[in-house]
């Protein structure tokens, strides 16, 4: 009887096993699948068996689910870092096309407009070149609105962007915060949780690639979320909702409430899709729009104050040809409406044919403007430096997107090693525990046929 005593726990060891690594091989494609195996124990000797007595068999003492927290958060990590690069991507990519098209590039606008005072130096009171300067005066304004415009709608996708991922965000950590509950619940009353905590760690992965996150373990199974900063997205079966404020400026600011608390977000800190949208908005975006501003505002205000020192073909005091103002909803750079022959290119009431104020026009290209990134540069220079910044964070952007890749692949293989399906080690499992099984069923079988040979006997 101890023969099939111990038999029969050999049998159900294998074919719990043999059930192990089926479940193993039919999720062998599983995203996020963690693969499993029996954990087998020798059962000691029952009590009174005696100085001969031989063990009870073998018992399943646990599903063991392979998975290592430190790759696990290696993992994590790398969909952080690659969210933030990919989320600011192709808004490099739009403005860089843009900025460098022959149709909106402001320092074809900037050259088109010199050569026409250029032009006019040679005959300054031909009235054809004079009209010449408002034309080309009027298509570089339109550069200038329409790269604004430009900027506005990136704007405006981010935000629209930012509240999509913020609507994903908070679902993600309300669904960890119920598998949080879920696998409490099931630990408790002693189940196999490998699937719970299989897509518990799916989802974290998803919010990893949307925000930057700090993960802990909790003694009943749970996991802890929370931001770089400290601020918990996720404790126990409890999740924060994050929420964007738009401020006066058009910018929003992050808010996150927990509980009864509320906090507001730093925007550099937040990493993740959600940190590269924020980056891409305050480093880039704002900072160009600002500058190209800037630009507009002192190319007109310098134009003006040049012409309005010069004298009209009549002897008049010559008028402006710009009109700058930045919160217009037609564009912030416009041409006065200025006749031709009001243009003060003369310098030099009595002499109409003077062109001294015209050559001070010229001269302007050569004049510096701070800009808020470049520092100190020339009007004529800093269009071709801000497009050729933007070029170079955009490389830079590029190339931290492809080292991010890189890095992810190499933690989802170290993740496979300890975690994933190796179909030929699961093969060799069904073999060996197919074995296992027949064994223990001929040991039965032997058990069998020795107790009816006791029987006979008698």
């Amino acid at each position: 009887m101890s023969m099939i005593h111990n038999a029969l726990s050999g049998a159900l060891a294998a074919q719990a096993a043999l059930g192990t690594a089926s479940q193993n091989l039919s999720n062998a494609m599983t995203p996020g699948y963690s693969r499993q195996g029996v954990v087998l124990s020798t059962r000691g000797p029952s009590p009174g068996g005696g100085r001969l007595a031989v063990g009870s068999g073998v018992d399943v003492s646990a599903i063991r689910r392979f998975s290592d927290d430190y790759k696990n958060l290696q993992l994590w990590q790398a969909a952080s870092s690659r969210g933030e690069m990919a989320a600011a991507q192709p808004y490099y990519a739009q403005l860089e096309r843009v900025m460098g098209s022959g149709g909106t590039s402001l320092s074809a606008g900037l050259d088109a407009f010199y050569a026409a005072l250029n032009a006019a130096s040679v005959e300054p009171t031909s009235v054809p070149l004079r009209q010449q300067i408002i034309s080309e005066a009027d298509a570089l304004a339109r550069r200038f609105n329409s790269l604004d415009r430009v900027y506005a709608s990136q704007q405006a996708a981010i935000n629209e962007q930012r509240g999509a991922t913020l609507q994903q965000i908070n679902t993600l950590t309300r669904t960890i915060a119920e598998l949080n509950g879920k696998v409490a619940a099931a630990e408790a009353g002693g189940l196999n949780v490998s699937g719970l905590l299989d897509e518990r760690d799916r989802q974290i992965d998803a919010l990893a690639e949307l925000v930057d996150v700090r993960v802990t373990g909790q003694p009943d199974g749970g996991k802890t979320v929370a931001l770089p900063g400290g601020q918990p997205l996720v404790v126990g079966d409890a999740a924060a909702t994050l929420a964007a404020k738009t401020l006066p400026d058009g910018s929003q600011a992050l808010t996150l409430a927990f509980a009864k608390e509320s906090f507001t977000l730093p925007n550099d800190r937040v990493g993740g899709q959600l940190g590269g949208l924020n980056a891409y908005e305050q480093q880039v975006l704002r900072p160009m729009k600002a500058s190209v501003a800037t630009l507009a505002e002192e190319l007109a205000g310098r134009v003006n104050a040049v012409l309005g020192t010069g004298f009209a073909l009549d002897g008049t005091a010559g008028g402006a040809l710009f009109v700058f103002d930045a919160a217009a909803a037609d564009g912030m750079l416009r041409v006065s409406g200025v006749k031709a022959e009001a243009l003060g290119l003369s310098g030099d009431p009595d002499k109409p044919g003077n062109n001294d104020r015209l050559l001070e026009l010229i001269d302007l290209k050569n004049q510096t403007v701070a800009l808020g990134p470049l520092g100190t540069v020339t009007l004529g220079d800093a269009y071709a430096q801000l497009a050729g910044r933007l070029a170079i964070l955009s490389a830079q952007n590029q190339a931290g997107l492809d080292t991010a890749e890189t890095v992810r692949v190499e933690a989802e293989q170290n993740w496979q090693s300890t975690s994933g399906v190796n179909r030929d080690e699961e093969a060799i499992k069904l073999v060996e525990f197919q074995k296992m099984y027949q064994a223990n069923m001929k040991v039965i079988a032997i058990a069998n046929a020795l107790f009816d040979s006791t029987l006979a006997a008698f």
